[in-house]
């Protein structure tokens, strides 16, 4: 039976609200990833159920996050999983209050809103493909994603491939630290891009374990920042830098072509990505994911002990 904390909360599965209430590992997973805004069915299902076994495989719960029926849930049915997979609205953290007062009947959750609800659950790691950011040309749209702020405002460790590849990377970084949120690289220097395991911008801070990351976010400055760990695509997965650039460029103008703009520029740019790399992205994507969320259960291991 799901347990619902309080109006602002989320509702609890069975595996979640007793590992929460055991003192065990959970990790929370975003839904926008396992919907089609994310990937094209059956890719979409594929992850779901390969970032949930990696999350159970290193011992720890799996807790995705969706809006059903205007509720937020952490933790799902395979019925609520259905729904998920064919979700075709994203809810960030500025919708939540919303798509509880409409009742609406599925969303999918982007990272400001995964943050948000695992802080409230008590979740302290959150796995995702990778964050948004500063969008190219935000000095004249204002194009920032809310992603930043909820990392910036919720003490939760987001693991991520760092930073979708088609953003402003560099000004992404500079966005964090101004906003004081400590920006680590797993076991690596670079600041990965997504496809590629380096965008040649270097990671403010390199670690090398689990127990590291878990203390940088106990001895936070701020009593309410949360801490980006970036991890690099797996090498075998990696799309070469000198084939996804020139992909990434051409996806960018098309989406300003068409007057494409706010949330719906990152599904847009994603599948003209997977057409001009004839379906490269896909797996990739896979990997990526698959390999974040183990790294992220391995925190929340971690962080129990």
């Amino acid at each position: 039976m799901n347990r619902e904390l309080s109006v602002t909360e989320a509702v609890l599965s069975d595996d979640v609200a007793q590992a929460l209430a055991e003192g065990r590992a959970v990790v929370a997973l975003e839904s926008t990833i396992f919907s089609t805004l994310g990937l094209p069915a059956p890719a979409n299902a594929d992850a779901l159920e390969v970032c949930k076994q990696a999350v159970l495989d290193l011992g720890a719960t799996p807790a995705v996050a969706a809006i059903l029926d205007g509720r937020p849930h952490l933790g799902l049915t395979p019925d609520e999983e259905k729904r998920v997979l064919q979700g075709r609205r994203k809810v960030a953290e500025r919708d939540l209050s919303v798509a509880r007062a409409q009742k609406w009947d599925v969303g999918v959750t982007t990272v400001s809103a995964t943050v948000a609800l695992a802080h409230a659950a008590g979740i302290s790691v959150f796995a995702t493909g990778g964050i948004g950011g500063v969008h190219r040309g935000s000095e004249l749209t204002g194009d920032i994603s809310a992603d930043l702020d909820a990392i910036a405002n919720h003490p939760v460790i987001t693991v991520s491939a760092g930073a979708k590849a088609f953003l402003d990377l560099p000004r992404t970084l500079e966005y964090l630290e101004t906003a004081g949120v400590p920006v680590l690289g797993w076991q690596h220097d670079w600041f990965p891009a997504f496809y590629t395991r380096s965008s040649g911008l270097p990671v403010p801070h390199r670690v090398d374990d689990e127990h590291t990351v878990c203390d940088v976010l106990r001895y936070r400055a701020r009593p309410t920042t949360g801490v980006l760990l970036t991890v690099p695509i797996p090498v075998a997965d990696e799309i070469p830098e000198s084939r996804i650039s020139a992909v990434l460029a051409a996806a960018v103008d098309a989406s300003a072509d068409a007057g494409v703009t706010g949330p719906a520029v990152t599904p847009y740019v994603l599948a003209r990505i997977e057409k001009e790399t004839d379906g490269q992205s896909i797996p990739a994507n896979l990997a990526l994911a698959r390999n974040n969320a183990a790294i992220a259960a391995r925190i929340a291991v971690a962080m129990t002990r």
